[in-house]
């Protein structure tokens, strides 16, 4: 069996900003590290190639890194798939885990019921895929490796928590 430790809980929000901030004002996390329009070189959802446009704000929640996610595009997506466009629903959409071979949980995730939601591909060749767990664990489950580049910026957010003495809780932070 594998154990795959859970590294982040995502929300799914109107706006990542101010989630941050409300998260951050009823919990003390953060303080939060916001990407806006994440760059993609490729979004493949369910199948399909999407374009996928989204921002997302990473903090430290305890123990875990939190993210607050929104969509900046219309049209069908991971998170589209469990809040639908114009619904007015928002809620917790994922949790990550790290893996060794994202394609290999993919497929082991698939052969067990998960099907892949997405699978993206960052413009610096970092992979990321989504696994549709919802209907045995109510959310889905993010698939990604823990690079070099992936764990210094998960040590930068939980250290920033640690170091935090107040001010603003929201940085803005350009992803490539």
């Amino acid at each position: 069996m594998t154990t795959l430790p859970m590294r982040q809980v995502a929300f799914f929000v109107e706006d990542a900003r101010i989630a941050a901030r409300a998260h951050h004002a009823a919990f003390g996390s953060g303080p939060f590290f916001v990407a806006d329009n994440i760059p993609l070189a490729r979004a493949v959802h369910r199948g399909v190639e999407q374009v996928l446009d989204h921002t997302s704000a990473y903090g430290q929640w305890g123990d875990v890194m939190v993210e607050f996610v929104h969509q900046n595009n219309p049209g069908p997506s991971p998170f589209r798939d469990i809040y639908p466009e114009g619904s007015g629903r928002w809620g917790m959409h994922h949790i990550a885990v790290f893996v060794d071979d994202v394609d290999a949980e993919i497929a082991r995730f698939s052969e067990a019921g998960a099907a892949c939601a997405l699978r993206a591909e960052m413009t610096d060749g970092f992979v990321f895929a989504f696994a549709d767990t919802t209907a045995t664990l109510g959310v889905m489950t993010e698939l990604y490796a823990p690079t070099r580049t992936l764990l210094d910026f998960y040590a930068m957010v939980a250290q920033a928590a640690k170091d935090w003495r107040g001010g603003d809780p929201i940085k803005t932070i350009r992803m490539t």
